[in-house]
């Protein structure tokens, strides 16, 4: 590999200016500026810019996150009426023999509900499926629920496992170059890797796209619990490299034991508002038991495979940290969302680490405001666990929100976004959280280290929540390869 000697490099929140030298993929040297010897290289000065370890979204559908411009844009409305518009406008100029496929409408807040006839009046024989924006349903017509051997109730509305199931029969595969479009859009905003939990076989797909030229990003490929008995018998390990690039390493198991708060289907302790605590699914949805769970992590702990449980309501928190404190084992909870009070500890006393999407809290305030009407104080409660000893890690689930790591930071730092009223800003971290909750832990680049860096063009020290938005990166370097460069 290319030597690379970078001149006035400045740091997080210093103002003083290093020389930085790479080599062989790794970092070899930092010394003040004008110290470092020649390197017999062209030197590259970044005049002040800020070099930092390379961020990383903990949390990604990447398919569904490529697929997301190629699908009709549901976002922005309000209630059915928007989505029917929208809907109609689409359908002159939509394929014959093809799914009308739609994506991010969010019905937590709507005036009312959503109906099986109204969709199919709109739309008739044309099949339609309109994905909400949490993934975890969707509102779809007769003809597609005949095409796709699946019975709505009169709502339209089919959710969780059922959603699942149906959902990855209406995924168009996106192109090689599509998902090379991707990965660099990603590397342009200063991201090296991602944790990809698609629920698709990722263990035999991220290879063979990496061998493919989608070489901008580092992948943790994660594991479906239907999956995971062929990946411990071929005998793979979670961290262990599973392409000859090394780009793509093996992850985690990962399994969803509630739904979301959009849908109303996050398992809580209390019912939602207008439900009864004994009605069905009145405080949400046990997508896999605590039984089943434990059988579950077990299973892959032997098996050398860690674990990421999806956990959003209170309920489904307190129970999966309740599973993995029994065994004895550590893991990621992803999401977090609404906890209770007594369990913010329990995190970092089982040594559990709290995978969040910051930006949700943004996307999710109204609803919550509404189906969590008394609990907002514990709710998406960053600070609370940051407080209590967690480990924070942050992440987009994009398509649900952009992959891109600054939104993340920029909303847990401040709770607020489009000039809003800070939402519970209590539960706001410190920047320096946020940055080393996006940069694996470490916001300092330290010799030694694996060449995965961002050129920040500002020290996010130094801009407004709104700038950190649109923060821009100069430079993204991929084990000391340039996968987006704008120097000169």
């Amino acid at each position: 590999m290319n030597t690379l000697h970078f001149r006035n490099a400045r740091f997080l929140g210093n103002d003083d200016r290093f020389d930085v030298v790479i080599d062989a993929g790794h970092v070899t040297d930092i010394v003040p500026a004008g110290a470092a010897p020649r390197m017999g290289v062209k030197a590259i000065d970044l005049d002040g810019r800020i070099l930092t370890p390379g961020l990383w979204d903990e949390h990604v559908h990447f398919t569904q996150w490529t697929i997301q411009q190629s699908r009709l844009d549901l976002s922005g409305t309000h209630n059915a009426n928007d989505v029917l518009a929208r809907v109609r406008d689409a359908l002159p100029t939509h394929h014959a023999g093809s799914i009308l496929t739609g994506y991010g409408f969010r019905d937590g807040t709507w005036p009312a509900a959503p109906t099986l006839r109204a969709l199919d009046d709109a739309t008739g024989a044309v099949p339609v499926v309109l994905i909400s924006g949490d993934l975890h349903c969707a509102w779809i017509n007769s003809a597609a629920a005949a095409l796709l051997g699946t019975r709505p109730d009169d709502s339209g509305i089919i959710s969780e496992n059922e959603w699942f199931e149906v959902g990855q029969r209406v995924v168009t595969p996106p192109t090689t170059q599509m998902f090379r479009e991707a990965a660099a859009a990603a590397a342009r905003r200063g991201v090296v890797g991602i944790v990809d939990f698609e629920v698709t076989d990722n263990i035999a797909e991220w290879p063979e796209r990496v061998a493919a030229g989608v070489d901008s990003l580092r992948v943790e490929a994660s594991v479906w619990p239907e999956r995971l008995d062929a990946v411990i018998t071929r005998g793979l390990r979670t961290g262990q490299p599973i392409d000859p690039s090394g780009l793509v390493t093996m992850g985690r198991l990962k399994v969803v034991v509630d739904g979301s708060l959009n849908t109303r289907t996050a398992l809580c302790w209390d019912p939602y508002p207008g439900l009864d605590a004994h009605a069905p699914h009145g405080c949400g949805v046990a997508s896999v038991s605590p039984d089943v769970l434990r059988e579950l992590l077990q299973r892959s702990h032997q098996g050398g495979i860690a674990a990421a449980v999806h956990a959003i309501g209170d309920r489904a928190n307190s129970e999966v940290i309740d599973v993995f404190e029994e065994l004895g084992i550590k893991g990621v909870i992803e999401h977090a969302q609404l906890v209770s009070k007594e369990d913010f500890a329990r995190f970092a006393h089982v040594g559990l680490v709290a995978s969040v999407q910051p930006e949700h809290a943004m996307d999710d305030r109204d609803v919550a405001d509404r189906h969590w009407a008394g609990r907002t104080s514990r709710a998406f409660a960053y600070g609370s666990l940051y407080e209590a000893g967690a480990t924070l890690r942050f992440g987009s689930d994009a398509p649900v929100a952009p992959l891109d790591p600054w939104f993340a930071i920029a909303a847990a730092t401040s709770r607020s976004r489009d000039e809003r009223t800070p939402w519970h800003p209590e539960q706001r971290v410190p920047l320096s959280v946020a940055l080393e909750s996006s940069m694996r832990g470490s916001s300092t680049v330290q010799i030694g280290a694996v060449a995965d860096i961002a050129i920040l063009d500002a020290d996010p020290h130094t801009v407004t929540s709104a700038q950190l938005r649109d923060l821009p990166v100069a430079a993204t370097l991929l084990g000391g390869r340039f996968t987006h460069n704008t120097l000169s």
